[in-house]
């Protein structure tokens, strides 16, 4: 019989007959604070149910941690898509967006779900945890999977399936309901302790924990805009005709992508002419629009095409670069490693730039400075301004809806749009698309074309830059005036092209190679779209290239 080695992170090597099972490995990992949610083996995150062949590294992911408690949410999701199902045959449940620490739920019928009907779901998601019933990974036929889904009428999964020719399809199942395994979930419903379910808009959210305090919730704090948002994109979704990524591979192979596309961008810019009206509204007001987001939302071209909608309506825009406002850089502040923190508000000269906000607003000329990256210093630009009745500034950077920027400036004098790729569709009805992978894909794809970095760096880097964005960006996203969400439904199958090479280059050997291989599984599920298909003042362009705007 052949046999693997498993080596453990305390340097413990045990054999074992190949073919044994992840969950029958575990016991010499060492008492855990908290339960497993899935195991790394060779750094490819797997369930607990899979089978070990080859000789590997394991290590334990609990539900602590950041694989952990993402694993975590997407077993609540197929847990509450089991409940539903029991309760409410025959109702399509669709996950939607997070917003706040929940996910957005709505049945397909628009039909409101009663505030009785939200208890009932949960009671009975709380019976099905107490019960401790396994969630297992099997593997099926292309044939089989696509009877089972045309027998259980999960017509978004079926639309995955024409665009997947493998003869054997990786599903979960529990109670004898199955769905896709886009990626590994929790061994058993028993793990899934912490949770609730909440009525929201007409329809539900389920809410999840914190990874630092994975046994606990915290207390609902509604998010107004981001809900805002997700009602915009579903009515956006409905004109376009498509929700799910199996219904935009359709589209893609009916070669109808191009009028897609065209609709799409057209849909997107009348979004941006609608804020370039709500700043005109307040023209009297208004002497500066502050546009922020959280990496790669598409801020600098939001600004661009900003400021044509404003040119359009007689304004004449100014724009101001706050990557010129950086301090000196002996006095730019280091975080808990001593590196270098240019995300914290105290790395720009917050005080210099009141001043000539000032000075503008008050009819004075100004110059303009301009930063060194190369020598870390601060130096007259040469460019000089002076602002008039037809004048009006857009400033975009990540600090820039936090008042403690502008605190010289009357709030009234100051309009604030909140950028973010907010996708609203999804892998099927149950499998929600991050917009978080979304940015990170676009984040990966522009850090290789312009920055000469790889994708493993990318990927090391990815959740310092998530912890800025909570810190800097996300709690002032309620105080904007307006949203605009960036993401284009088209733009995965366009990334796709670019970012599968540069995910191929993260080998086994590294930390980052379980990331790498789970969006290289996600984007498996998108058709590629060509890139000459994209207009070249798209916010894509940004990110992949060929842009007519200059960065």
């Amino acid at each position: 019989m052949r046999q693997v080695t498993v080596s453990y992170s305390s340097g413990e090597k045990v054999v074992y007959a190949a073919g044994v099972k992840v969950a029958d490995v575990i016991g010499r990992m060492g008492e855990l604070a908290y339960p497993l949610a899935a195991v790394l083996v060779n750094n490819e995150l797997r369930s607990l149910d899979s089978q070990i062949l080859t000789d590997c590294a394991v290590e334990p992911v609990p539900i602590n941690t950041a694989q952990g408690a993402a694993t975590y949410r997407r077993s609540l999701c197929f847990l509450l898509a089991i409940t539903a199902r029991e309760l409410h045959p025959g109702r399509r449940l669709i996950a939607g967006m997070a917003i706040g620490t929940g996910f957005y739920h709505f049945f397909a019928d628009d039909r409101y779900v009663l505030e009785a009907e939200v208890a009932a779901l949960e009671a009975h998601m709380r019976e099905i945890v107490e019960r401790d019933i396994g969630i297992n990974q099997e593997w099926r036929s292309w044939t089989e999977a696509v009877d089972y889904f045309k027998e259980s009428s999960q017509q978004d999964t079926l639309l995955l399936l024409e665009n997947i020719n493998e003869p054997r399809i990786p599903l979960n199942e529990c109670m004898g309901f199955r769905d896709l395994c886009v990626a590994p979930l929790v061994p058993s419903t028993g793990v899934l302790q912490t949770f609730s379910l909440l009525p929201y808009h007409g329809g539900l959210l389920l809410r999840y924990p914190h990874k630092e305090k994975p046994d606990f919730l915290t207390e609902f704090k509604d998010d107004p805009v981001l809900y805002a948002v997700a009602k915009e994109t579903r009515e956006r979704a409905q004109v376009l005709g498509v929700s799910s990524v199996g219904a935009l591979n359709r589209v893609n192979g009916s070669k109808g992508i191009k009028d897609f596309i065209q609709v799409a961008e057209a849909l997107q810019n009348k979004k941006i002419a609608g804020i370039a009206d709500k700043v005109a509204e307040r023209s009297k007001e208004v002497r500066v629009v502050l546009i922020a987001g959280p990496s790669s939302s598409g801020k600098t071209t939001t600004s661009k095409k900003l400021g044509i909608q404003l040119k359009v309506i007689g304004f004449d825009p100014v724009t101001i670069s706050l990557d010129d406002y950086f301090v000196d850089r002996d006095r730019t502040p280091r975080d808990e490693n001593g590196e270098y923190d240019f995300e914290r508000l105290e790395a720009l000269d917050v005080e210099y730039l009141n001043d000539q906000l000032v000075s503008l607003f008050k009819g004075e000329e100004i110059e303009l400075p301009a930063f060194d990256f190369k020598t870390g210093t601060r130096r007259p630009s040469g460019k000089k301004i002076r602002m008039d009745d037809r004048k009006i500034l857009i400033m975009e950077g990540i600090h820039g809806l936090n008042d403690r920027l502008t605190t010289r400036i009357p709030r009234e004098q100051k309009f604030k749009v909140y950028v973010s790729a907010l996708t609203q569709i999804n892998l099927d009805d149950h499998n929600r698309v991050s917009t978080t992978d979304n940015r990170l894909l676009r984040r990966m794809v522009r850090d290789y074309n312009f920055r000469g970095h790889s994708a493993q760096s990318t990927l090391k880097m990815w959740p310092s830059v998530q912890r800025g964005e909570a810190m800097h960006i996300f709690p002032f996203q309620n105080s904007s005036d307006a949203a605009f969400n960036s993401a284009l439904d088209y733009e995965l199958g366009v990334l796709k092209v670019y970012a599968e090479p540069l995910l191929r280059t993260v080998k086994p050997s590294c930390v980052e190679y379980s990331e790498a291989r789970r969006l290289q599984a996600f984007l498996d599920n998108f058709t590629p779209v060509p890139a000459q298909s994209v207009p070249r003042d798209s916010i894509v362009r940004e990110f992949i290239g060929d842009s007519e705007f200059k960065y």
